[in-house]
């Protein structure tokens, strides 16, 4: 009788994250997300959805602003002591930049909008910790926590992508992944 099984690789021998430059994405240094394949808008920003101004969404920059680029983020690994990030690990995402709003502009995992069915990322509040995916040469963010809620009953995990509201390009869960690219800043 022959036995299979599909070894996983030890947590510190995931593969590292790269920039655009070929290097490791390093805890505490502060990267773009840009889009990995389309130039029809820049990169993740804090975005005002609908007229309130707290809590900003993660969203899209558009390519006209004078800040394609977006702003700036920190990657911290769940996991204490790791200085570089690494490809399906936990980790939170935070802008670099102060906001009207005094409060966190770490990311978070919002509640499920009505209209849409759709999950919004959202800053202010508890953070969330969400994962790096390799798509072949570009990444996508998913939100499936399992290294930082080990006793979490079956999360509804799922890809973050674009989705188009109004004019306004927000980071949502549960739709096709969007593709990114990490620039350093």
């Amino acid at each position: 009788m022959a036995i299979c099984s599909l070894a996983q690789p030890a947590d510190d021998q995931s593969p590292p994250v790269l920039d655009t430059s070929g290097q490791p994405l390093e805890t505490g240094v502060e990267y773009y997300i840009l889009p990995g394949i389309t130039d029809v808008a820049g990169g993740l920003t804090l975005v005002n959805r609908n007229g309130i101004r707290c809590p900003f969404y993660v969203g899209q920059e558009p390519l006209a602003s004078a800040e394609p680029n977006g702003t700036s983020v920190i990657f911290t690994p769940f996991t204490s002591g790791e200085t570089i990030i690494r490809e399906s690990r936990d980790l939170s995402v935070e802008f670099q930049a102060f906001t009207i709003c005094i409060q966190s502009t770490a990311w978070r995992v919002g509640e499920e909008d009505p209209e849409t069915g759709r999950r919004f990322i959202v800053t202010a509040g508890d953070k969330s910790y969400f994962r790096i995916d390799n798509n072949g040469g570009v990444y996508s963010f998913s939100w499936c926590p399992t290294e930082s809620c080990p006793t979490c009953d079956r999360p509804r995990c799922g890809s973050a992508g674009i989705l188009i509201e109004d004019d306004k390009r927000l980071l949502a869960l549960d739709g096709p992944a969007f593709p990114f690219v990490f620039t350093r800043a």
